[in-house]
């Protein structure tokens, strides 16, 4: 069975595109089939690998708003076994045009149905907000990852987040859960993070991984060049940590 996951926080610059790019990379590297969907429409998820948005035709809006097969509209990337539905700004329409649609909360789970079996794993990184985009996420998903940044107002905005997750199990998807939140831009030389790390342990106990990411400048630098940090430079703390991070994910999934 595929699993899926999305990779969610409403907050921006929390490290969901990075998480949901290492993760998706470590898996296909480890052997998996993968397909990442970049349901942002920022596209960060997209041109971190390597892809050109404007020389797209299409992308996950004509999926959800037009209904397009979503094997017309995936490519591939620069990673072996990784495939991406990409995202445009064109994606920045979705909520209107999906405002009055029928069943439009389920449009990316019915679209990913006829092709989930030939992935082993799919990855969703989702906007910074809590729209349409991100209930579709959540809807399609079997387990979310919450990223959260260790610095202040780390918890902020958190309990919206989990009562949102808590009403699509309720009404739409109960098989989803919370896999786990991950801790990002850690620094362990300082008091702050290890203040926000302990407040967030404390708040969700049993529920925080123990792979932490660090501030890292191989992982910034990589989407750059169009490359996940395990391509960019494997031998690095943050491509480590995130091989790591993929390990204990995957673990237990």
């Amino acid at each position: 069975m595929v699993h899926t996951y999305a990779i969610i926080n409403q907050k921006g610059g929390v490290g969901k595109t990075t998480t949901a790019v290492n993760l998706a990379a470590w898996a296909a590297t480890d052997g998996k089939r993968v397909l990442l969907v970049d349901a942002d429409p920022q596209g960060n998820a997209t041109s971190g690998l390597g892809i050109d948005r404007a020389n797209l035709e299409h992308c996950l809006y004509d999926v959800l708003a037009s209904e397009m097969p979503a094997k017309n509209v995936i490519v591939k990337c620069c990673v072996e076994n990784l495939d991406i539905l990409p995202a445009t700004i064109d994606l920045a329409g979705a909520d209107l045009s999906l405002a009055s649609a029928i069943a439009r909360d389920t449009r990316l789970r019915n679209a990913l149905l006829p092709i989930q079996d030939n992935y082993d794993l799919i990855i969703i990184d989702t906007a910074p907000s809590l729209g349409i985009l991100t209930v579709n996420a959540l809807v399609a998903a079997h387990r979310c990852i919450i990223p959260i940044q260790c610095e202040y107002y780390a918890l902020e905005g958190l309990s919206q987040l989990m009562r949102i997750i808590n009403l699509v199990q309720s009404q739409i998807n109960p098989a989803l859960q919370i896999a786990g939140m991950v801790l990002t831009m850690y620094d362990s030389r300082t008091n702050l993070s290890t203040e926000v790390a302990n407040d967030v342990r404390g708040a969700f106990q049993g529920r925080v991984y123990e792979t932490s990411i660090p501030r890292n400048i191989r992982l910034a630098e990589a989407p750059g060049h169009g490359l996940p940090a395990v391509l960019y430079d494997p031998h690095s703390v943050g491509a480590k940590r995130y091989w790591m991070l993929y390990k204990e994910v995957f673990s237990n999934a």
